[in-house]
């Protein structure tokens, strides 16, 4: 299997050097860059590759732009990485396309876990999924590995952060959860997030079941939380 091509692009030359060994240790191919402009002119011209990492703070322009523009070109898994921690900037890097987000200072051991399950992520949207339906929610089923969700035969698109918090609500179809009960499904790293992160990524799911016509099933519960009541959509 060749190695998978990994753009890193990071202006700290001591973290992209690290990210860049760890990720040569772990049979990967990356290859670092440390300017946003450059960053969207090497994607589209020396592609194609596996996965971005991605800095949020560069020179040339800055990662969320760059996040923006490399999504309107491709569904490749990104990264993005950075020492902000304000709500803020998590809620827009994941809105514009960010697959997940890891906060500095990170270990790079973590950072290339975090590009294995995304790489398995994207795999699993090529090969034969092992998908398990799940009861009470009138029709989904979901592949644990590849980390996807369809109902019926209709593929759900959606961030791994996504693909927790409705995962969490299809497990428990009619349940009332909690937005605390919600940011512990989601990765460590958001659980600092306040209850509005819950709220954003909810409207964003909502969206893309709307487009099945099941945006009625994800419910908001006042003073209380979320809830998934399975409905039978317009056809």
């Amino acid at each position: 299997m060749a190695a998978a091509r990994i753009l890193v692009v990071e202006d700290d030359p001591a973290i992209a050097g690290l990210l860049v060994d760890y990720l040569h240790a772990a049979g990967h191919a990356p290859s670092p860059c440390g300017d946003g402009l450059q960053a969207v002119h090497r994607f589209v011209h020396e592609g194609p590759w596996a996965a971005v990492l991605l800095d949020l703070n560069l020179p040339g322009q800055d990662g969320l732009q760059v996040c923006q523009q490399i999504r309107q070109r491709s569904s490749v898994p990104i990264l993005m990485l950075s020492a902000r921690i304000e709500e803020l900037d998590r809620l827009l890097g994941l809105e514009l396309g960010a697959d997940d987000y890891l906060c500095k200072p990170f270990s790079p051991r973590e950072a290339v876990a975090r590009v294995k399950a995304l790489l398995r992520r994207a795999d699993g949207r090529l090969g034969a999924p092992a998908r398990q339906q799940l009861p009470g929610t009138g029709g989904f089923f979901i592949d644990e590995d590849g980390q996807r969700l369809w109902w019926h035969e209709q593929a759900l698109s959606t961030t791994p952060v996504e693909f927790r918090l409705l995962r969490a609500l299809l497990l428990a179809p009619g349940r009332v959860l909690s937005r605390a009960t919600l940011l512990d499904a989601l990765h460590d790293d958001y659980r600092d997030v306040s209850d509005r992160a819950v709220d954003s990524h909810i409207k964003n799911l909502r969206r893309k079941l709307d487009a099945l016509g099941l945006g009625p099933a994800l419910q908001t519960v006042y003073g209380a939380g979320y809830c998934f009541r399975p409905i039978e959509p317009n056809r």
